[in-house]
């Protein structure tokens, strides 16, 4: 019986190719867990901690993407509508507003802000947006707005405080001392308030806070301001005197000073002189009202009193003429 004998060259070639695989593999295998055994070793952290890590971020991007899902479903603006609705018909609602600070301000304007808040639910109120809204109103230097459960909400007011009255051409404004505008005044409800007017002044009070401040003695009886030009001050005071200081900040202040010294040892102010000007370096100025038309009262008087006497000493030599 014959018998076939196949040959195994190429079943051996394919066990050496296999082999020889396999050992690449171990190989690769081998280096790349040494580079990670590195790079672990070298991490200030366990392999266990790193899991962890890992695991986390995996987690929290999963989050995201669940989250994300659910706002475009619109899930959260359900769920926060029905919460608001459970929490109005708790009794969770704005049924009264609590206003404190208010001294000067109309209240009312806070009443006109908030009044859209009304009935609606604790938990839907934007205090910060409303507390914004309340610092717009001219009087408010601050605000702040609180919930009061269960159904209060309660706004501390910080008011602005008069500082003086702003004469513009066709009304007068109530101005606080950084020069903001709160109300329009009458000029009988402005008497005793310092009065400010000039192009641009509304920029300049604090700096003619500072300027008064360079003389404390004088500062009470300041009762108008005018900023000339837009480069300098003219003070009035109370006696209706006037005073023109300098430009610039440091010059006037020097100037200031130097007048009231002079006003200490010599009482100008209340005296004869209608108008004091300091423009001039070192040297002061002053206007008597009058005083012009009693120069030329007393010039006019002495050049009569000269023409009579001429005249009568030109008219001696007739009379002697005639005697004899």
């Amino acid at each position: 019986m014959a018998q076939t004998i196949k040959r195994g060259g190429k079943g051996v070639r394919r066990a050496a190719a296999a082999r020889t695989t396999q050992r690449k593999v171990r190989t690769a295998r081998q280096q790349t867990g040494s580079l990670l055994d590195s790079v672990v070793r070298w991490l200030p952290f366990s392999e266990e901690t790193l899991h962890r890590i890992v695991m986390t971020v995996i987690l929290a991007i999963a989050a995201v993407l669940v989250w994300t899902v659910a706002v475009m479903a619109g899930v959260p603006a359900l769920v926060s509508e029905q919460t608001a609705l459970i929490a109005s018909d708790a009794g969770f609602k704005v049924s009264h507003l609590e206003v404190r600070g208010v001294n000067r301000m109309n209240e009312l304007k806070i009443y006109e802000r908030i009044l859209g808040q009304n009935d609606r639910a604790m938990t839907t109120l934007d205090l910060a947006s409303l507390r914004d809204e309340l610092n717009e109103l001219p009087w408010v230097k601050d605000a702040r707005v609180s919930r009061k459960l269960p159904d209060t909400l309660v706004i501390d007011i910080v008011e602005r405080t008069p500082h003086a009255v702003l004469r513009k051409p066709d009304r007068m404004v109530l101005i606080d001392e950084t020069g903001t505008e709160l109300e329009t005044v009458k000029p009988a409800n402005a008497k005793g308030m310092l009065v400010l007017s000039g192009l641009g002044v509304g920029q300049r009070v604090e700096d003619l806070t500072h300027l008064l401040e360079a003389a404390p003695a004088l500062k009470p009886q300041v009762s108008e301001a005018e900023w000339v030009g837009n480069r300098r001050w003219n003070l009035t005071f109370k006696t209706d005197q006037v005073l023109a200081l300098p430009e610039g900040d440091e010059k006037a202040a020097s100037a200031l000073l130097s007048f009231a010294r002079m006003d200490g040892v010599n009482r100008l102010l209340g005296g004869k002189v209608a108008a004091f000007d300091m423009r001039a370096p070192d040297r002061i100025y002053m206007r008597v009202p009058g005083h012009a038309d009693e120069v030329a009262a007393e010039k006019r008087a002495v050049d009569q009193a000269k023409a009579e006497a001429k005249r009568a000493a030109t008219s001696k030599p007739s009379a002697k003429a005639e005697e004899g």
